[in-house]
């Protein structure tokens, strides 16, 4: 064939408004561009965690990876020549046409061309060849899955009916000429790596689906990189007209170098080995100047030194023992051994997602970082991050001074978006963004990617309920089968839960887990390891349990007479409504100043503004504490978790046992001076209907919320206990809760029995419901064809589809507010930043008030989203869609509730009211 023929392949090209080509490159220098981003991602960027995970699969080790990434980027558009490719961009007809490279123009219009896709014709081109050329078996071989890889890389691998249809439609994947053409790149990518003996080793070579994952994931990274018309520029179209060029390997040098180093992604963080002085490594890490470490972390800390490969370490601790702490250390050590390049903490809220970012980002300025001394990265990864002041500030400034004004992190533009954010070295998440990694969905390779090349740090892992733990086990048994080292935290683990955790891991590394394990409380356990059971701290807490009635005078009466010589107290609330209602009741008692509403019904400003208020008024002492002399917090379950704020007095809904536990770590979390009433510590038990008869009922709400079993046992497990001994009673409460055995009264027991059978009906229909999108295990098939199959598409937790399966739909309907005026105009709300402001109809909104807009999300009350009139609702808002929001990035696609000046509107027979002290407040009209 004509050795200009295959020059005339184009890779990627920019048109212009009117649709014309203006600018392009062939597909040979797209290839070679990819092939060298690729050879540099292996060699400075990917975690040296994955290169090992892949290498210890191929017989030349790291070699065999530099070889697989950059042959793979080398060919992974070869599908590009094809006629159902080619056909998008008539204005190159003509010049391909020149070079025998014909087509119908009609394949533009046919139904069936986007089914055969370039990646599908690649996937076909490259196992062909490497049958028919290398002698390659042709299925279950090294031939499928590097196809399967090429197959990939625009983030869905490839059906088995879509591999049928481009065999059958000749005319697509083109023949001849075309087929030649495809022959000869791969026959130029093959000669960049060293000759076809080099692929030929791999000949009978089986790849994991692991390993084809990542490698699948790194070759989307080197495209997306080689594809950026700013790193690696357009050449314009009048060289068509001219005599093509051949491929210059100085060329793409220089291109590379200029793309490379414009892109300037942040160095690899290089963990340090851990010294034998533990207390001053505690001191240099997190500042506390002659601290020591407590007996949980000193033994976290060891277990992770100890642990002779990488594994899942599970720590269990009272609240409010410095676990964070204890896993950052951990991670810093297992990190050293498994060579993971970073560190991913996930947590239950985007709150305590927030709260724990500056304390990993005060970690990070202490932390010995890349081996170079560059910056590593930072990102916060949640649907809300940008409207987080820390990390927007960081994401404006680019970087953040540390002490000695060296950087420590930085946040880096290239980590933007949903789908490379979690790619950065250091993330702090929302537990979603771990459980995507177990979803069906688009480009899930990357997610894996993100996961596999750090320590995975995940709190509170008692928290996920049986429908996100299916997803949680999933993900678990993968990031075992990349050997990814694993820290879980919990205050309170039911012994079960923590076996189901480890035997989730342990099939993922192909092994089995013990069957007995260590009982005992606090623990360090783990894979490989000998669980450590520590003594518990003393003198324990005792904490006084009284019970009253549902009843406000009553709950007023008992506030008051403990309050008296002053102190701060929390009523815990099971809904939004009782906690409006509540606080509506006690501040005609103590003073509207007295009492402060927290809840999920406030818009994301205002909940970012409570939740500091918390902490710079009930927070730790040694803090800026501005405390007050007596006040009373009334709150939802928001309080629940990681939030580090203490109360001299607790009322709450009767909850599962596991919760009331951890809700009693907000009480007396920390030492200081308190009144005499309130000096020993005191939790009265409300939300149930009567206390004197058996067996007890808890209010209906509160029903709605938990489910019948888990409140009643937790009332059995507590009847006739006037006192708790924290933390003592911690474990044997857990373990009775998640038990068997039975509880409580006898007279109890028919009722139990019925309440069981019900719960463990429902979830084993939420297991069911949860398998509809659960990834496969990592061994359930032999490449990755059909691999998210029947998938959700993109998710991220802004989405819908994402965060009803994992979370199985308890995500209620978000919208944003705004505020009508007398004219008919809208306006940013009057209460927030900017409050008032003009909004545009018709052009995009500013920047500065489209950020203030965002942060006006709201989460409309259940009555107006489940699921019989969540379509009628969603209809009725988009009645009201706005040109400017749609052309505006960061609101486009956003559902908008249109307040009046009163803060009023009505939706599907309600009449809403946003109360600046109550949150969202709904009537039926």
């Amino acid at each position: 064939m004509d050795d200009r023929a295959w020059l005339s392949a184009w890779g990627k090209a920019a048109r212009d408004d009117t649709g014309r080509c203006v600018a392009w490159n062939p597909l040979y220098q797209h290839l070679d561009d990819a092939m060298a981003v690729a050879e540099k991602l292996i060699q400075s960027w990917v975690s040296p965690q994955i290169i090992a995970r892949i290498s210890s699969e191929l017989p030349d080790g790291i070699a065999g990876v530099r070889v697989l990434t950059s042959w793979l980027a080398g060919v992974h558009d070869v599908g590009k020549v094809s006629p159902a490719f080619s056909v998008q961009v008539n204005d190159l007809a003509g010049y391909m046409d020149r070079y025998g490279l014909d087509y119908k123009p009609a394949l533009a219009s046919d139904p069936k061309r986007r089914e055969v896709g370039h990646a599908i014709i690649g996937h076909l081109a490259v196992r062909d060849w490497m049958v028919d050329d290398l002698g390659f078996a042709r299925r279950k071989s090294m031939a499928a899955q590097l196809a399967s890889v090429v197959g990939s890389h625009h983030g869905v691998p490839p059906e088995r009916a879509q591999l049928s249809l481009a065999r059958d439609r000749a005319d697509l994947a083109g023949t001849g000429v075309w087929h030649r053409l495809r022959w000869f790149l791969l026959d130029r990518a093959t000669d960049r790596i060293g000759g076809r003996e080099v692929l030929a080793r791999y000949r009978n070579v089986r790849l994991s689906l692991p390993s084809q994952a990542l490698l699948t994931a790194i070759v989307i990274i080197a495209d997306w990189i080689a594809s950026n018309d700013e790193l690696f520029p357009l050449r314009p179209v009048e060289a068509l007209s001219r005599e093509p060029e051949k491929p210059d390997d100085d060329r793409t040098r220089e291109r590379l170098e200029y793309g490379w180093s414009s892109l300037a992604l942040p160095a690899q963080w290089s963990a340090q080995p851990i010294p034998d002085d533990r207390d001053q490594l505690f001191q240099d890490r997190f500042g506390y100047p002659d601290a020591s470490l407590n007996p949980i972390q000193r033994a976290a800390v060891n277990a992770a030194v100890a642990q002779g490969e990488p594994g899942m370490l599970v720590i269990e601790a009272p609240m409010g023992s410095g676990k964070t702490e204890a896993a950052l250390l951990a991670a810093e050590a297992l990190a050293g051994r498994s060579g993971a390049d970073g560190v991913f903490i996930a947590l239950p809220t985007q709150a305590t997602t927030d709260a724990m970012f500056s304390r990993v980002r005060r970690w990070l300025d202490r932390l010995p970082g890349s081996s170079d001394g560059r910056a590593v990265s930072l990102r916060l990864a949640h649907g809300k991050a940008h409207l987080n002041d820390e990390f927007a500030g960081m994401v404006h400034r680019g970087r953040y001074g540390c002490v000695g004004d060296d950087e420590a992190a930085i946040v880096h533009a290239w980590f933007s978006g949903r789908k490379k954010s979690v790619l950065a070295a250091f993330v702090v998440g929302t537990i979603d963004q771990v459980l995507f990694a177990g979803l069906k969905s688009r480009h899930l390779m990357l997610r894996h990617l993100a996961l596999a090349g750090k320590v995975v740090i995940i709190d509170e892992v008692h928290a996920y309920d049986v429908y996100m733990s299916q997803y949680l086990h999933r993900v678990l048994h993968w990031l075992g089968a990349y050997r990814v080292p694993v820290v879980l935290l919990s205050a309170t683990l039911p012994p079960d839960r923590r076996s189901e955790l480890l035997q989730a891991y342990d099939t993922g590394r192909g092994r089995e887990t013990p069957g007995a394990l260590a009982d005992g409380y606090p623990q360090v356990s783990g894979t490989g390891l000998q669980s450590v059971v520590l003594p518990l701290p003393e003198p324990a807490s005792s904490v006084q349990l009284d019970r009253i009635g549902d009843d406000l005078d009553m709950l007023t009466e008992y506030l008051s007479r403990h309050l008296s010589e002053g102190g701060c107290a929390v009523v815990i609330r099971n809904t939004v409504t009782r906690v409006q209602e509540t606080a509506e009741h006690l501040s005609a008692t103590f003073g509207v100043d007295a009492v402060t509403i927290n809840h999920a019904r406030f818009l994301a400003c205002d909940r970012a503004e409570k939740d500091r208020d918390l902490l710079r008024r009930f927070g730790s002492p040694l803090g800026e504490c501005e405390r007050p002399d007596i006040h009373i917090v009334v709150a939802s379950q928001v309080v629940e978790q990681s939030l580090d704020i203490d109360f001299d007095l607790m009322v709450t809904d009767l909850a599962p046992a596991d919760l009331v536990l951890q809700r009693l770590g907000r009480l007396h979390r920390h030492r200081r001076a308190r009144p005499t009433p309130v000096r020993q510590p005191r939790c009265a038990l409300v939300g149930v209907l009567d206390w004197n008869t058996g067996p007890v009922v808890a209010v209906p709400e509160s029903r709605k919320v938990y489910g019948e079993y888990p409140l009643l046992r937790a009332a059995a497990i507590l009847h006739g206990r006037d006192t708790l001994s924290v933390p003592h009673d911690i474990a044997p409460l857990v373990h009775a809760a998640y038990g068997h055995t039975p509880v409580g009264p006898k007279s109890w027991q028919p009722k139990l029995a019925v309440a069981e059978r019900i719960a463990a009906d429902r979830a084993q229909q939420r297991r069911r419901a949860a398998g509809d999108f659960l990834l496969g295990e990592s061994d359930a098939a032999d490449d990755l064809c059909g691999w998210v199959r029947a998938g959700v598409g993109d998710v991220d937790d802004d989405s819908p589809q994402g965060l009803a399966q994992v979370r199985d739909g308890e995500e209620s309907l978000e919208v944003l507010i705004v505020q009508r005026d007398v004219d008919g105009g809208l306006l940013v709300p009057d209460w927030v930043r900017h409050g008032g402001a003009q909004l545009p109809l018709d052009g995009p909104v500013p920047y500065r008030l489209a950020r203030v807009v965002a942060a006006c999300s709201l989460r409309l009350p259940y009555a107006l989203s489940h699921s019989g009139v969540i379509d009628d609702v969603i209809r009725e808002l988009e009645a009201s869609r706005f040109t400017s929001f749609d052309k505006t990035p960061q609101l486009t696609g956003q559902l908008v509730l249109v307040l009046d000046q009163h803060r009023q509107a009505k939706l599907n027979d309600y009449r809403l009211t946003y109360d600046l002290r109550r949150g969202l407040v709904h009537d039926r009209i």
